[in-house]
C-alpha cells in the first residue's frame, strides 16, 4: 500500500517530515521518498530503495543536502515517488497513495497519440503518479484537474501535492483510506497516521471527508472543494494496517482490536464452540490487541508461546520472493518451549490471506511439542482480492487460501456459492472450515464474521469498505 505525511511551517520542517514520513513505514516496503521547496534553492528531492534497507536509514545522509519550509514524504509499495512535474499549472512535486487498475487504458486512450511520452519503469509500466499528475494537467487548475483525475481512475487515489506556497491534500472521493491534517504553533502537517503527528507535537486539526480537497499552510486549511456524501473507508485499517495509537473517523485502531477479539470469544461462548485451552496467544504482532480481547472475555490466560527475533528480521514480508519470505518468517519464530509443551493453544490472527506462513507456523508450533493448536482469525474469509488499494501481493483471487480451499472442493461450481462459503453457520461454510483445518493441522478454526467485526469498528455499515469479504461494492 502507502502512507504520505506533509508539513509546511514558519521554520525548518526537514526533521518533521523525516520523522513523520518514518512512522509510515509499516504502509510499504519498496521505495521511500521526500521533496522539499526552498525559496533560495527551490525544490528538492531524493528516492530510495527501501526494501532491505529502512527508511530512516536510507535519508539519515540526506538530510543536511535539505532544506524549506515546506516539504512531503511519502512510502510507497509501488511507484518511486514524491515526483517532480512541470505543466502549465506550474512546478510540484506530487505523491499518490491507491490502485490505477484501468492505468493501460488510461494511456492508451489519452496519451497515444503523437508528442505524448511517459517514463517507463524497469518493469515497463507506467509509474501511477505520473499518469495521475498528467491526468490533473489536463485541465485548467489543480482542482479541477484533481476531480478530473479520481473520476476516471478506476481504483482509489490520495494525493498530497507540494507547492511554492502551499500543501494541497486530496482525500479519494470514496474517502478508502484516512488523510487528517495537524497543527503547532510553527505551523501544519498532514497525515495518515495521527500518532505520526502528535509525537512530533502537533494537535489533531481537521479531518478530511471523502473526496474533500484543501490547501494547508502554515496558518491553518482552506477548503477548495467539500467533502462528497458517501464514504467507503477500508475496515482493514483497523483489522491489520493501522498503527495502534492511530484513529480513523473517530475509531482507535487498538480499542477496535480489543473490541474485536471480546466479540469473536463473545459469539463462540453464546454458540457452545468455545474450546477448553491453556493458553489464548496472539499471532504477532498485529495478532495480538485481538487475541487479548479474546481471552479477557474467555477468562483464558494469554500467553506468548513464541516470540518474534525483529533486530535484523524486521519484516518477513519484504523478500519479493514467496519462498524467501516462509524462511525469514521461520528464522524469526523463536519458541518459549515452557507455554508450548503439551499445552492446549488458541491463536488469533489479524486475518487469514494465502496461509502460506501460517501453515509453516502450525508445524513449527507441533514440532515445538504443542498438544493442540486452535486458530482464529479476526475478521470473516478474505474471498476477493482488493481493487481499491495495493495491498496484497496475490495476482490471482485463486491465490486466496478461501478460493483455492472451494476450487478443490466443488471445482468452478463452488465459485458460484462464495456467499454460503463465507457463513461458518451453512453446510458449505462448515465444510470450508473443515477442509482448511484439515489442510493447515488445525484443530478447530473459526472466522470473525461480518457483523462482529463492523460491530467493532463502531462505524455506519454502509461507510465501511467489505469488499475483500463480501465482493460488493
Amino acid at each position: 500500500m502507502g502512507g504520505f505525511f506533509g508539513a509546511i511551517s514558519r521554520k525548518n520542517c526537514i526533521l518533521d517530515v523525516f520523522f513523520g514520513t518514518d512512522y509510515h513505514s509499516h504502509l510499504g516496503t519498496r521505495r521511500g521518498g521526500m521533496a522539499f521547496y526552498d525559496k533560495e534553492k527551490g525544490f528538492q528531492r531524493q528516492i530510495h530503495n527501501i526494501e532491505n534497507t529502512p527508511f530512516r536509514t536510507k535519508f539519515e545522509n540526506d538530510l543536511p543536502k535539505f532544506s524549506g519550509n515546506a516539504g512531503i514524504g511519502c512510502i510507497s509499495d509501488t511507484d518511486p515517488q514524491p515526483l517532480l512535474v512541470r505543466s502549465h499549472l506550474g512546478l510540484f512535486a506530487i505523491a499518490t497513495v491507491g490502485i490505477i487498475n484501468n492505468a493501460e487504458a488510461l494511456v492508451e486512450e489519452t496519451f497515444s497519440g503523437p508528442g505524448h511520452q511517459f517514463m517507463a519503469m524497469s518493469s515497463g509500466k507506467i509509474n501511477t503518479t505520473e499518469l495521475t499528475a498528467a491526468l490533473i494537467n489536463q485541465r485548467d487548475n489543480l482542482v479541477d484537474g484533481i476531480h478530473h483525475a479520481q473520476e476516471v481512475i478506476d481504483g482509489s487515489c490520495t494525493i498530497l501535492l507540494l507547492a511554492q506556497d502551499s500543501i494541497i491534500a486530496a482525500r479519494d472521493r470514496l474517502g478508502r483510506l484516512p488523510v487528517l491534517v495537524g497543527q503547532n504553533i510553527e505551523g501544519c502537517c498532514v497525515s495518515f497516521e495521527s500518532f505520526a503527528y502528535h509525537k512530533l507535537g502537533y494537535q489533531d486539526y481537521y479531518e478530511l471527508g471523502p473526496g474533500e480537497i484543501v490547501r494547508i499552510t502554515e496558518d491553518g486549511v482552506e477548503q477548495l472543494a467539500p467533502a462528497g456524501d458517501k464514504m467507503k473507508i477500508c475496515s482493514f485499517l483497523w483489522t491489520y494496517y493501522g498503527y495502534p495509537n492511530s484513529n480513523y473517523e473517530g475509531k482507535n485502531v487498538e480499542v477496535m482490536r480489543c473490541r474485536n477479539g471480546e466479540i469473536m470469544a463473545r459469539e463462540e461462548e453464546k454458540s457452545g464452540t468455545l474450546p477448553d485451552v491453556d493458553f489464548v496467544a496472539g499471532m504477532p504482532d498485529s495478532g495480538v490487541p485481538h487475541a487479548i480481547g479474546y481471552a479477557n472475555h474467555s477468562h483464558k490466560p494469554f500467553a506468548r508461546p513464541f516470540v518474534k527475533y525483529t533486530p535484523t528480521w524486521a519484516r518477513s514480508f519484504t523478500p519479493a520472493n514467496q519462498q524467501m519470505r516462509n524462511l525469514v518468517a521461520e528464522m524469526k519464530q523463536i519458541p518459549v518451549p515452557e507455554l508450548i509443551q503439551n499445552k492446549k493453544l488458541l491463536f488469533v490472527d489479524d486475518s487469514i490471506v494465502r496461509g502460506t506462513q501460517l501453515h509453516e507456523t502450525v508445524q513449527f508450533l507441533y514440532e515445538s511439542g504443542a498438544k493442540e493448536v486452535h486458530m482464529r482469525s479476526a475478521c470473516p474469509p478474505i474471498m476477493y482480492g482488493c481493487k481499491y488499494l495495493n495491498f496484497s501481493r496475490s495476482n490471482s483471487e485463486m491465490e486466496l487460501l478461501t478460493r483455492k480451499t472451494i476450487q478443490k472442493l466443488e471445482g468452478d461450481e463452488g465459485q458460484n456459492h462464495i456467499a454460503e462459503y463465507a457463513d461458518g453457520k451453512t453446510e458449505r461454510g462448515k465444510c470450508l472450515l473443515r477442509s482448511i483445518c484439515e489442510e493447515m493441522g488445525f484443530d478447530s478454526l473459526g472466522y470473525q464474521s461480518l457483523d462482529g467485526l463492523l460491530e467493532a469498528i463502531g462505524l455506519d455499515r454502509d461507510k465501511v469498505c467489505t469488499y475483500c469479504w463480501t465482493g460488493e461494492e
